[in-house]
């Protein structure tokens, strides 16, 4: 199975993005992420074999934080030579490296996390300076909600795109 540790945004954060999303997409020639598909991946696990999903769900489940704020913060790409993937920064997020430690004897710690949604997926432009400006020009009005749970999730890829399905879900306790 290929699975990751995701949070689920609120309608008003989904909304937001699909500004964004409608703002850039005559732009490039890509797909964007599909409404039902928009998440926080906090860590991606990769294919796990059945048996060691019972062991990552124990492991989650030991991870009590209270619930956070979460902020949509701006739009950026990752690589501006090579332009792949459009997303959306949000503020920290405590509970990533909580998972991360809770995981780390099954999996790598990571090193270079940083909060994001992908709203979109490249695949060519026609004019990268421009797009670039576009993308540096577009804000993002700060939409802020609580994160009161989160997810582990498979991930199903398909021609048409992935299917995500929630395996567990972890209440945070306030």
């Amino acid at each position: 199975m290929r699975c990751f540790i995701g949070i689920n945004l609120s309608i008003e954060a989904i909304k937001e993005i699909q500004k964004i999303q409608k703002k850039l997409e005559p732009n490039f020639t890509g797909r964007l992420t599909a409404s039902e598909n928009l998440h926080l991946t906090i860590k991606f696990l990769g294919e796990i074999e059945k048996d060691a999903i019972n062991d990552v769900k124990k492991k989650l489940s030991s991870i009590t934080p209270p619930p956070f704020e979460l902020i949509l913060k701006d739009v950026g790409v990752f690589s501006q030579k090579f332009i792949k993937i459009i997303w959306v920064k949000v503020s920290d997020v405590p509970l990533q490296p909580l998972v991360d430690n809770s995981l780390k004897d099954i999996f790598e710690l990571e090193n270079r996390f940083m909060g994001h949604i992908t709203i979109a997926r490249v695949r060519s432009l026609t004019d990268k300076k421009s797009f670039l400006q576009l993308i540096n020009a577009t804000t993002v009005n700060e939409v802020s909600f609580m994160v009161k749970d989160f997810y582990l999730k498979e991930s199903i890829l398909t021609p048409d795109g992935p299917i995500y399905k929630d395996i567990d879900r972890y209440k945070l306790l306030s």
